[in-house]
């Protein structure tokens, strides 16, 4: 079997469990409504990354991928908070092909069931029996993550209004609002599995590269990718005015008559399809996508060699795959 479709196999596998603990986790009670929004979001899919790297992370230091479970759970729940909010602040309709939460329920029930899987988050940790330093640790790494998402979401939609925007600016983004949980994924699960200090930081900054990366080709993605390959309308990144790294190189690079267009495209809902077309094409012409996917592929190979001086197992392995096959989703 590929490569790409073993290390598929094994996520799949490990999303079912994992979604057999949120599923007891979240089971319904009352308010029977904000039980049925707060698993919306996770009923729609995901790859569940996440968990994945918290697993295999405990498991690349010795540790045993049961004690693990439960935290990549909590981590799965800790990422879908995020994405119910965020969805809130950028008034997205869709997430993974299916209504967000908000445009399903409206804004106080979204808020409602966000905070409630915070919670959740804590309440499931709290439940597990490690020794106090770990348990501590992990809960520390957790909430340090929730902080940096929350700094980075921030940045990111005060980016359209911010004249200039850097290089450095949107990788300290990026760094909070993606990275900054891969890191905690790969962090606790080296700490549940009892890793040394200097395997924990090695797993971490592993995993920090590789968000960036991740992320690198979600932009990449936005402004080539259907909506089906999506799950969001095509061209929305532009139309919310985001400042990915796409952009922020063309603007950097482009004639002042494409510099012009760019800017009538970026932060207008009422951007028709043409448009975007048009300004894709000036992506394409500048550089700017493939400039995007060179990053990316700096940032994979970053993210491998942060894992050279762990031992030749299949927990590595799996890890090694997993960064080539969340970066490598359509090219």
């Amino acid at each position: 079997m590929p490569s790409r479709e073993l290390i598929k196999d094994k996520l799949t596998s490990n999303a079912a469990r994992v979604d057999a603990y949120i599923d007891f986790i979240l089971k319904p009670r009352r308010p029977e409504t904000l039980y049925e929004a707060s698993r919306h979001l996770i009923s729609a899919g995901g790859k569940r990354l996440r968990p994945f790297l918290v697993v295999k992370s405990c498991e690349a230091v010795g540790g045993d991928a049961e004690e693990a479970l439960p935290f990549a759970a909590a981590l799965e729940i800790l990422h879908n908070f995020t994405l119910v909010h965020d969805d809130v602040m950028d008034n997205d309709e869709l997430r993974r092909g299916a209504p967000t939460v908000h445009t399903k329920w409206g804004v106080p029930i979204a808020i409602a069931a966000g905070d409630l899987l915070f919670a959740k988050v804590y309440e499931i940790m709290a439940a597990q029996k490690l020794s106090s330093w770990r348990l501590r640790e992990c809960i520390r790494r957790a909430t340090e993550a929730a902080i940096e998402i929350c700094e980075g979401q921030v940045l990111d939609i005060s980016f359209p209004g911010t004249a200039e925007v850097t290089e450095e600016d949107y990788l300290f983004m990026v760094g909070g609002k993606t990275s900054a949980l891969f890191k905690a994924c790969a962090e606790i699960g080296a700490t549940v599995g009892g890793g040394s200090k200097r395997r924990v930081t090695a797993l971490g900054r592993f995993a920090w590269d590789a968000g960036i990366a991740f992320q690198l080709v979600d932009d990449y993605l936005g402004a080539t990718a259907d909506e089906k390959t999506l799950g969001k309308p095509v061209g929305s990144d532009l139309r919310e005015g985001k400042k990915t790294l796409i952009v922020i190189h063309a603007l950097s690079h482009a004639s002042a008559k494409q510099r012009a267009k760019i800017k009538s495209v970026l932060g207008s809902h009422a951007a028709g399809d043409g448009d975007i077309a048009e300004v894709n094409a000036i992506l394409r012409e500048i550089g700017s996508i493939d400039y995007c996917l060179r990053k990316a592929d700096r940032y994979v190979a970053k993210a491998k060699a942060r894992l050279d001086a762990f031992p030749d197992t299949g927990a590595k392995g799996d890890l090694l795959e997993l960064v080539d096959y969340f970066t490598k989703r359509s090219y």
